[in-house]
């Protein structure tokens, strides 16, 4: 899979430019591509508060992989490592668990994003993934 920026970057140049493909994407997989249903769905806490029967508490998981793959596919398609594509999946999961747990407010959730960004950027620009 070819990437839409040149990844790993080898200037300081291509390196804004990665980070920022890669916070476009993820601004586009949170809002856009989330969509209602998951951003409620994906919230194990609101779901056993809304006691809806056509929505049972256990789909959270679904939704909340379902949202974390949309992410993930978006930093495959930036960068073409499907590495930091797991990574981006994994670590999703983890900041938007601690978040709809209620342990981190939405500012922190999306600096905490947008961070994970900018150190697949600095890790592709040492090297250390391609």
């Amino acid at each position: 899979m070819s990437e839409l920026v040149e990844f790993p970057p080898h200037h300081w140049l291509a390196a804004l430019q990665a980070l920022f493909a890669l916070c476009i994407g993820h601004a586009l997989a949170d809002f856009p591509l989330q969509g209602e249903y998951l951003a409620t769905g994906k919230n194990r806490r609101f779901l056993m508060r809304m006691q809806d029967p056509s929505r049972p508490v256990h789909i959270w998981v679904v939704c909340m992989g379902a949202h974390c793959l949309i992410h993930a596919g978006a930093v495959w398609l930036i960068t073409g490592s499907s590495l930091l594509a797991l990574i981006e999946l994994v670590v999703h999961w983890g900041i938007d668990v601690a978040k709809c747990e209620g342990k981190t407010t939405f500012n922190q959730d999306q600096v905490l994003h947008v961070a994970c960004k900018a150190a697949y950027v600095g890790a592709g620009y040492a090297g250390w993934v391609g």
